[in-house]
């Protein structure tokens, strides 16, 4: 399978990864925690994998894997591994609805780390 635009959705992944990327490296730098940095890592992995694997069982009529898990695996931080993987499998990427949803977590991760970096998790205090 080939992606389309490769070159711009590389540009595109690599900005929607900046703000995470840097601001679970500041928090290690200052010596808080490593954890988010591998949380990100491992979890994507998983995602990645679970598409992968849903793929596979759409192909086949399989058992499918639920879109809550697969939606709940990206809020826990494997959205990276999940949009990776819905551009090489080409798949949930038509599908308004889970899109919809799937952007929205994006924007929430996003959100958390520029609050964080920006503005000292000021957004936690009021939520």
């Amino acid at each position: 399978m080939t992606i389309q635009h490769p070159r711009l959705k590389a540009l595109i992944f690599v900005l929607l990864c900046a703000a995470p990327l840097l601001g679970s490296g500041l928090l290690w730098y200052r010596g808080d925690t490593v954890l988010p940095l591998a949380a990100y890592a491992v979890v994507s992995v998983v995602a990645f994998f679970l598409y992968w694997s849903d793929k596979r069982k759409a192909r086949t009529d399989s058992w499918r894997t639920p879109e809550n898990v697969l939606h709940a695996v990206e809020l826990a931080g494997g959205w990276p591994g999940a949009l990776i993987a819905q551009q090489v499998f080409r798949h949930k990427t038509r599908k308004v609805s889970y899109q919809v949803l799937f952007w929205v977590i994006v924007l929430l991760h996003q959100v958390f780390w520029l609050d964080q970096m920006f503005l000292g998790g000021t957004l936690g205090s009021i939520l």
